[in-house]
């Protein structure tokens, strides 16, 4: 849980610089979090997840 409110934390904030930045209008980023939105009540929410979860450990396995 604490991975995917940190992504949508982080997706959020990109969008409101981008936004205020002028690469992406006030339209398309309405059609975007829509997209999102009903993307994660698909069935398809599972399977990305687990993609996330796993680009997540395998971030995290990487030793500096």
């Amino acid at each position: 849980m604490a991975i995917s409110l940190s992504v949508v934390l982080l997706l959020a904030i990109i969008l409101v610089v981008m936004i205020r930045a002028g690469s992406i209008k006030t339209g398309p980023a309405i059609v975007a979090a829509l997209l999102g939105f009903f993307l994660a009540s698909s069935g398809m929410a599972p399977t990305i997840q687990n993609f996330l979860d796993s680009v997540a450990r395998s971030i995290n396995s990487i030793n500096f």
